[in-house]
């Protein structure tokens, strides 16, 4: 079985050693760079699974290095490391193409789990590719073509709107989606549609999909940042 390959990019040698020597005793192949330059040359010319990366790095910053990285590789895992209380830094690497974020500082636990977590969803998307005609994640399905979906064994009516949001959430399982990338996704345009719209809408497809609508389980907020969509 092929060990994933990971790049952890971050300017401070004694974190790259630390993690390093976390990620290799799960039986990860690490690769460790200091620099965004170095981190972009590595992706360009390397086949990595997964990449960790911090986004205060002298040069080319972490957020150049997601934007010039999601044009070669549209679907290469991202997690940035970032400093707590930078909102607006977690939200503009999610906009950029990032897929999760971890606060410094944080627990290694916490850090595997997320790397773990991002794997598997790279994974089930790639296998998700190839069913282009369908979606399914957990209890939810949806025939892409016939435009239907079942939830918990039961057909469920939704609008157009509803139907193309939920596949949006479908497509990137676990991942924080951001306001600007759900609408960017759904609607085409990142300013077609309102925050308070867009709230509206997500509520009202809780209503169909969620056994609990004032307790989702299924598309829960992430106050400030977005939401993210978790199968079951």
């Amino acid at each position: 079985m092929k060990r994933p390959w990971i790049l952890l990019v971050d300017d401070e040698p004694t974190v790259l050693r630390a993690l390093r020597v976390a990620l290799e005793a799960q039986d990860y192949v690490v690769t460790a760079v200091l620099s965004g330059e170095d981190a972009l040359a590595r992706i360009t010319n390397s086949a990595f699974d997964l990449v960790l990366l911090d986004l205060g790095l002298p040069g080319m910053s972490g957020f150049d290095v997601i934007r010039r990285a999601r044009v070669l590789f549209p679907t290469l895992p991202i997690i940035v490391l970032s400093a707590q209380g930078e909102d607006a830094a977690k939200v503009e690497a999610l906009d950029l193409g990032a897929d999760d974020y971890v606060s410094k500082p944080f627990s290694v636990r916490e850090l595997l789990a997320r790397v773990r977590v991002a794997l598997r969803h790279a994974e089930s998307a790639a296998g998700a590719r190839a069913e282009s005609s369908w979606l399914e994640r957990g209890s939810i399905r949806l025939d892409l073509a016939e435009h239907s979906a079942t939830v918990r064994g039961e057909v469920v009516s939704l609008t157009r709107t509803q139907f193309a949001l939920l596949a949006c959430f479908m497509r990137h399982p676990g991942r924080l989606l951001t306001h600007r990338a759900i609408v960017t996704e759904v609607w085409g345009d990142p300013d077609a549609a309102a925050a308070d719209n867009l709230r509206v809408q997500i509520s009202q497809l809780r209503r169909r999909i969620e056994q609990d609508p004032r307790h989702p389980a299924l598309i829960v907020t992430e106050p400030g940042l977005g939401y993210r969509f978790l199968s079951t």
